[in-house]
């Protein structure tokens, strides 16, 4: 496999021209079922397999799981902002330093994985309870110099669940793991 494959196994994240109600069910569907089946993904992996790199210079799967929970924690509050603020501009935060914390790379995975159930479980009955004028609020990202609707957003984190989950499936696959 070519890095560009390994880096971005499903490709990289293209907004529809139109996101239309199906699309968005889809969405959130993807993001209400990501923790069970990253759960069950790495369920079995032993320490040195979960600290084994996705790819050369990449995260490792603890890393990979432990990121999942930092980025959603921080989408969730990003979706609070928007619904709650006028165009608020949200606070990057730099995920490849965060996976050099110990808490990224040394400690067990199972405190991310709660975190993911409890935060996704919130995230999706927000999401399933929003209007569609409130699909459309949007928040400021300084990072990218760019405004984000929320229902494009959903998108992009159910791109992401997927995402991260095919670095993990990929590596089991080429490992035979």
């Amino acid at each position: 496999m070519i890095l560009e494959e390994l880096k971005f196994p499903i490709g990289i994240f293209k907004k529809p021209k139109k996101i239309t109600t199906e699309i968005l069910s889809s969405y959130i569907n993807d993001i209400l079922t990501f923790p069970e089946k990253l759960r069950l993904e790495v369920k079995n992996l032993s320490d040195a397999q979960l600290d084994t790199q996705y790819r050369t210079n990449g995260w490792t799967i603890r890393q990979v799981v432990n990121h999942c929970a930092d980025s959603h924690m921080n989408s969730l509050t990003r979706f609070k902002l928007a619904l709650t603020e006028d165009q608020p501009i949200i606070k990057p935060y730099y995920e490849e330093r965060w996976a050099t914390l110990a808490d990224s790379y040394k400690m067990p995975i199972e405190p991310a994985l709660k975190i993911l159930e409890g935060i996704h479980e919130r995230w999706v009955f927000l999401l399933n309870n929003l209007t569609k004028k409130q699909l459309e609020r949007t928040f400021v990202h300084p990072e990218h110099g760019k405004i984000f609707r929320l229902d494009e957003n959903i998108g992009f984190y159910a791109w992401h669940c997927n995402h991260h989950l095919a670095h993990i499936t990929t590596l089991k696959h080429t490992k035979r793991w």
